[in-house]
């Protein structure tokens, strides 16, 4: 009898326990199933979201989460390839949330998914663990954007000027000069730290990308986390938020981070592939639900707080330049504002190829003076009328005289343009730009 009690007792302890800290017993399974990238599992005692290592027959062990549940089996989708995996593979659990080691350490590196460096320069010896995901700042800890964030894009820091802690999308098509772009940002911008995700890009691009574009001077301030389009799905989204996770990190410790995807799209299509893996019901053009819910969760975790601030620029690859298309339209009604990269203008060798009409930022009237929103809306305006009347003036059907605010766009449209074009090595931070932009519309 005393045995008895002895025994309920420790098994109610056991449970207390558990109940704490769920992690703290390991779990076992086997795999019973490999259907493409999703692997079946019985025996699991799983979470959605939860972390397990699968022994393969290879002697490698791979990181797996957890995607779904179903009649007792659990559906996990791996963050490596699939070989070396089948039926009867023990899975164990790993005890522990998905987590990355952080530090100022990892200035200056090239490091995957889960930031374990790919640039041969030795190990990144962090003391410090970061959970990969995070809730983002509550909507009372955000601080106001009050301040300008210049880039030394005179496109940027004139008609669509970006405030510290914004989140601004960077929309276009591709070949337009998206990466050019993001690279002389990198390379001039007055942030603190620069974290750039190059997420699902070709291999070569890469390395185009911190050698050409990033430069020297860009990647000794900067954290670089490149996960290519051969990487695992689940590998591809980790990278997207190991970035975030990396960018919050460095805005703990006080500093304004400049946070760069490259590029939200392909982080959608990866979880779309999960999801569709995994049994969702596919919507417009393939997209699961499951892809409309991981986008805040992402993009949400930027902004300014009390210690400092992440200003985020995301790139949205657009199908055929079409920007109303499922990815572009959710990413737009969540982030602070819209720049716009036409082809139209990258075929004329106008480069940054930045549509000024197309383009926005919701903060730039809190942060500019009035002056300067005078200057801004009279350039935009002078913009749009040359813009009507282009087809008439090119093909000479427009007689001069004929409306004086043509005649005005006609006269200022050159020194528009050529203030708007700058050289891939060009970064302008003059004190005198409004005055400039002032005297070229007057």
């Amino acid at each position: 009898m005393s045995n008895n009690h002895s025994l309920a007792k420790h098994i109610n302890q056991a449970k207390s326990e558990l109940d704490k800290n769920p992690f703290k017993a390991k779990r076992y399974g086997k795999i019973s199933s490999v259907v493409g990238t999703v692997v079946e599992c019985t025996g699991l005692e799983a979470s959605i979201g939860e972390s397990y290592c699968i022994h393969t027959t290879t002697g490698k062990k791979v990181t797996a989460e957890v995607v779904g549940l179903k009649n007792g089996q659990t559906f996990l989708i791996p963050y490596d390839r699939v070989d070396g995996i089948k039926s009867g593979c023990l899975v164990e659990s790993l005890g522990q949330t998905l987590s990355i080691p952080v530090g100022i350490e990892l200035l200056g590196r090239v490091v995957n998914a889960d930031a374990e460096p790919i640039d041969k320069l030795g190990p990144v010896l962090c003391k410090q663990q970061r959970p990969v995901h995070n809730t983002p700042p509550a909507p009372l800890e955000r601080k106001q954007i009050d301040e300008v964030m210049y880039t030394g894009i005179r496109a940027i820091d004139t008609l669509n000027t970006l405030g510290v802690g914004q989140r601004l999308g960077l929309f276009a098509g591709s070949g337009v000069g998206k990466s050019v772009l993001l690279g002389m940002i990198a390379k001039h911008s007055d942030a603190d730290v620069n974290v750039i995700a190059l997420v699902g890009e070709r291999g070569r691009e890469v390395q185009e990308f911190i050698t050409e574009s990033l430069g020297e001077e860009g990647l000794a301030r900067s954290v670089v986390v490149a996960v290519t389009s051969d990487m695992a799905a689940m590998s591809r989204i980790k990278g997207a938020f190991t970035a975030t996770a990396i960018a919050e990190y460095f805005r703990g410790q006080g500093k304004n981070v400049l946070l760069m995807m490259d590029s939200v799209t392909r982080v959608a299509m990866a979880q779309r592939e999960i999801g569709l893996a995994s049994g969702e019901p596919p919507t417009t053009k393939g997209y699961t639900p499951s892809v409309f819910a991981i986008l805040p969760k992402l993009l949400e975790r930027a902004g300014k707080t009390k210690s400092g601030s992440i200003t985020a620029l995301y790139t949205v690859l657009v199908d055929n330049d079409d920007m109303n298309e499922p990815i572009a339209d959710a990413v737009r009604s969540i982030l602070d504002g819209h720049i716009v990269l036409s082809r139209r203008l990258a075929h004329r060798n106008h480069y940054p190829a930045i549509d000024i009409l197309q383009s926005v930022s919701r903060v730039m009237p809190k942060i500019i003076s009035d002056e300067q929103r005078a200057v801004a809306m009279k350039a935009r305006e002078l913009l749009a009328t040359y813009r009507e009347a282009e087809d008439l003036i090119n093909i000479g059907a427009y007689v001069k005289g004929s409306n004086p605010k043509i005649d005005e766009a006609v006269k200022k449209n050159p020194g528009l343009e050529s203030f708007l074009i700058q050289d891939l090595h060009e970064a302008d931070f003059s004190e005198n730009l409004w005055e400039s932009l002032k005297k070229i519309i007057q």
